[in-house]
């Protein structure tokens, strides 16, 4: 059965040009993109996406990151689609990240990691919506 997931090519990454790389790599892993925009964010968007995290203290320098250029949000669609988009983003930690993984390739520390992805069906059901209205999710 077809799951949806949600990520985004984070700020460090779209600076960098490696956005087309990036979608390269999740499309080659079998995800269809449903939806897909680019668009920058204010800082108190970010805050409301990163909520769960208010309370922890990489809360300012995340939504600072996140909010300090382009990003690209998109809904993703495919077979177990949360736990395989986990798996090919790789560790938080770059360094720790296993080969092959968009990570390993791509991020440049933990904070500018490159991209994010839902880690639950609830959080995926949020941020999807966060981020794209229903007329959108075609």
């Amino acid at each position: 059965m077809s799951q949806r997931t949600f990520s985004i090519i984070k700020p460090d990454a779209v600076r960098k040009g490696h956005t087309a790389a990036i979608l390269a790599k999740i499309q080659e892993a079998g995800f269809k993109v449903v939806a897909i925009k680019r668009m920058s964010i204010s800082k108190a968007q970010a805050e409301g996406f990163y909520y769960v995290h208010a309370e922890r203290p990489f809360f300012p320098e995340l939504t600072e990151f996140m909010s300090s250029g382009p990003i690209f949000p998109m809904v993703l669609e495919k077979e177990n689609a949360i736990a395989d988009l986990r798996k090919l983003m790789g560790a938080t930690n770059p360094a720790q990240a296993e080969e092959g993984t968009i990570r390993k390739e791509f991020a440049a520390s933990i904070g500018e990691n490159a991209i994010h992805g839902s880690d639950a069906e609830e959080t995926a059901a949020f941020e999807i919506g966060y981020f794209f209205a229903g007329i959108e999710l075609k």
